[in-house]
């Protein structure tokens, strides 16, 4: 894991803009902390940070490769996890290698292939090489968007970064958010592409970009396509393990402590009895993690969202895993202090409205940074194996839109009762949501005599797949790599996630409960209480205490009546609901505080041109 930045221009000699890129690089300080290094040559300057995780004293970069034709060199954030395969069989075609890094295979691999590099790695990766042979930039993204990757064309090249801010410390860059933006922001709808930031783009998930001097193209390498399943019930569940085996094995591969993020739902402990058996084999005791926050479990209010609380069960597990667990306590009234919130918004670049679940997430990840570098989590099952409640949900299914939209609605409401008049017109987020919906299912494949049924469930498994998912993985690296700690998503290798998409819908529930597949091909790790576990989702704090805090910093917001906020949000709802007493405020309307205050304390750090016509 790293970051890595970039500035190509064609009409200049970027060696005497070594403080801009220096000042791009160190934006991103916290997703490098163990090393950092700039290389610029005529009309192109590289950055980067490095966490160091593989080959800790020999994956420096940025990593040049002198060829007779002109340098390469590489920037690269993420990680390779068949890099030793590769590099054997590029040895075989007589590269050298000098490291044993998996930057070092990714760079000899694109002397070998070229951009078609990208279609032999397994990984999850982002990276930027300067061909110096035909005086261009390729960025390269992994095939599920794991690891981001952001550009900004300018009129004679490009800026580029694993975040936004990288760019943003670019004097070329504007900062400048349109409506397009400000509807990503609203309607919880990734659109492929946007980057919320006008003029910015990001790399698409399976996609390379070149830069060179006669302008910019970009070309697919990898989508998500139907194919015909051929395999029983019984095939398919073993080869679900198989896979799961395999890809559990390549992502603990590291020269550093390992850990798991463990819930005591399903998906998490899969990931970690595998882990732990694997690394058992090897006389290693895995590290797990909980969160849970003061007083809850024992206090815990079950609710139609939550039904049971997680600490039980993930101690259930630890216990039969025989992992060296720890619980992460969060004090809620620690995540609802502006420094956590601005320290998380910072992280993100944008204001994602996510409630307590962004500061509560960063504190965990800070929590378990103080005792490991690499986390496996099991985020992504839910949208691979069709675990969340609207795959079940008969109005979900058919609806003309965005399943998770319903569902989203009748948890916490929406946003249109936070906005103003004006805002509310300008944005039309029924319209852009309809257009949305549209372009997303206009690539969905269907087999050759599919059912009806079966097709509408392939919908709503490649809706989340292609839309959903793209937002948790950014929020998954951007709140992670705040604090230095890398966290692995072993359910997006993107042979399990093929496999799955095309298994029908009859086999991964069958039966009749949420990913029946998953749940049966590891069923011999699980202690029976997680197995029979129905599905609870990353908790949120039940303290009223937590919504006083956001009560009060509200009303201080409220306290300066030119905040550009309020162009925006209804000062009339802000000002109703602070005077609500607070065991009688909605969760909708807690939302919309948590969002009031994640738009102002952004406008604040970020001060950004908001354009609404």
């Amino acid at each position: 894991m790293c970051g890595i930045t970039g500035w190509v221009s064609y009409s200049r000699n970027l060696s005497s803009e070594q403080e801009t890129i220096d000042d791009m690089t160190e934006t991103m300080a916290y997703r490098g902390p163990d090393d950092r290094g700039t290389w610029t040559s005529g009309p192109v300057a590289l950055g980067h940070r490095r966490l160091a995780v593989i080959d800790l004293p020999g994956g420096r970069q940025p990593m040049t490769l002198d060829t007779p034709d002109g340098p390469l060199t590489l920037v690269y954030s993420g990680e390779t996890y068949n890099f030793e395969e590769l590099r054997e069989e590029l040895a075989g075609r007589g590269h050298r290698f000098t490291t044993g890094s998996d930057t070092e295979v990714v760079l000899h691999g694109y002397q070998e292939w070229g951009p078609a590099v990208a279609g032999r790695l397994n990984g999850m990766y982002a990276f930027a090489v300067w061909d110096g042979r035909e005086r261009k930039l390729v960025m390269i993204r992994d095939r599920m968007g794991i690891k981001p990757l952001y550009y900004y064309p300018t009129d004679d090249g490009v800026l580029f970064g694993s975040e936004p801010k990288a760019i943003l410390a670019n004097p070329l860059a504007r900062r400048e958010v349109a409506l397009d933006g400000l509807r990503e922001l609203f309607a919880f709808v990734k659109t492929p592409g946007q980057a919320v930031w006008e003029g910015m783009r990001e790399v698409e998930p399976g996609t390379v970009v070149t830069v060179d001097p006669n302008g910019l193209r970009t070309h697919t390498y990898w989508t998500l396509e139907t194919r015909p399943h051929t395999d029983s019930q019984d095939e398919s569940v073993a080869q679900v393990r198989a896979l799961l085996d395999d890809i559990v094995r390549r992502q603990l591969v590291a020269d550093v402590p390992r850990s798991t993020l463990l819930s005591g739902g399903l998906d998490s402990s899969v990931i970690t009895a595998l882990a732990a058996r694997q690394l058992g084999e090897a006389g290693e005791t895995l590290r797990s993690f909980t969160v849970d926050f003061v007083g809850q479990t024992d206090n815990f209010t079950a609710s139609e969202l939550r039904g049971t609380p997680d600490t039980p069960f993930a101690r259930d597990m630890a216990r039969a895993a025989g992992t060296n667990h720890h619980d992460i306590v969060l004090d809620s009234g620690r995540f609802a202090d502006p420094e956590v919130r601005s320290q998380t918004i910072r992280a993100r670049d944008i204001p994602m409205g996510l409630v307590d679940l962004d500061p509560s997430l960063y504190m965990l990840f800070k929590g378990v940074r103080q005792h490991s570098t690499v986390v496996l989590s099991g985020e992504s099952a839910d949208e691979v194996f069709g675990g969340y409640r609207q795959f079940f949900d008969p109005r979900a299914r058919e609806a003309d839109t965005f399943p998770w939209l319903m569902k989203f609605a009748e948890q916490a409401g929406d946003d249109g009762d936070i906005l103003t008049a004006d805002a509310v017109r300008a944005l039309d987020l029924d319209r852009f949501v309809r257009d949305s919906y549209r372009s997303a299912v206009s690539g969905l494949q269907r087999l050759d005599g599919e059912s009806d049924f079966e097709f509408t469930m392939r919908r709503m498994c490649y809706l989340h797949l292609t839309r959903f998912v793209r937002t948790l993985l950014d929020r998954k690296d951007r709140v992670s790599m705040a604090v230095g700690l890398e966290v692995r998503v072993p359910f997006c290798d993107h042979r399990l996630v093929e496999y799955v998409y095309n298994t029908p819908w009859s086999m991964k529930s069958f039966d009749g409960r949420e990913k029946s597949l998953l749940r049966e091909a590891t069923a011999d790790v699980l202690p029976r209480s997680v197995y029979d576990r129905v599905k609870s989702p990353y908790p949120s704090t039940q303290d009223l205490g937590y919504t006083e805090a956001l009560k009060r910093h509200v009303q201080d917001i409220l306290a300066k009546p030119s905040h550009q906020v309020f162009d925006l949000v209804s000062r009339d709802w802000a000002e109703r609901v602070v005077k609500t007493d607070t065991r009688r405020i909605s969760l909708s309307a807690r939302c919309g505080l948590d969002r009031t205050l994640d738009l102002a304390l952004w406008m604040d750090m970020y001060q950004p041109t908001l354009t609404l016509s």
